[in-house]
């Protein structure tokens, strides 16, 4: 066979080869950890607007239960402080890599959740308000918002563990040290179970 003839073969079998090369490691999970983490990211944007639905509702709650208890005068201001060091806060764009950042998200909004189940059970003691359609309606959109963000914080949670765990085990830690280097570990909440739970009115 001549030189001329080999060449070309060995110059044939290279696409071959970068094509199976390919295959191969898209097979080995290189593309893992920014699938997860776009996932993660893509979460965390659903646990920011449910967030941000419950700070719109809390005005017209305040406005209404002031109506009917307008002596309830810490109460209200409590609520009131609460959404607007929640709201005001400045998030930074890397918050859920920033361990300080996310930790003063997370209180923030712990503090507004506590302030809020105190407000709601002020209604306890007013039968009129309790009675009234408007508060009876803003309550329940509240309840519903608050089961929303339980679903968006658990489902960020959960998006969460599956890109921190990639980047731990095999293979996705030899691309995190390689290819990825910059991405690292996301915050997750660590809020106590009775916090997390919505807060409630019985009638």
């Amino acid at each position: 066979m001549s030189r001329s003839v080999e060449s070309y073969i060995r110059l044939a079998r290279i696409p071959v080869a970068v094509v199976l090369l390919g295959l191969l490691v898209s097979g080995c999970g290189v593309n893992n950890i920014p699938t997860f983490q776009e996932q993660a990211k893509a979460k965390w944007s659903d646990v920011q607007n449910q967030y941000q639905r419950r700070a719109d509702l809390i005005p017209n709650l305040v406005e209404t239960v002031k109506g009917y208890a307008a002596q309830e005068r810490t109460v209200l201001e409590e609520v009131t402080n609460a959404r607007a060091r929640a709201t005001q806060m400045q998030i930074p764009a890397d918050i859920v890599n920033n361990p300080e950042a996310f930790k003063k998200f997370q209180e923030a909004q712990t503090q507004l959740s506590g302030a809020l189940g105190r407000l709601l059970a002020v209604s306890e003691r007013y039968p009129d308000l309790k009675s009234n359609q408007n508060f009876l309606a803003l309550q329940s959109q509240l309840e519903g918002t608050e089961n929303r963000i339980a679903v968006a914080r658990r489902d960020y949670i959960d998006a969460v563990r599956v890109y921190n765990t990639e980047l731990r085990t095999f293979p996705g830690v030899i691309w995190a040290s390689t290819i990825y280097r910059s991405d690292k570990p996301m915050e997750t909440f660590t809020v106590a179970e009775d916090v997390k739970r919505p807060p409630q009115v019985k009638f």
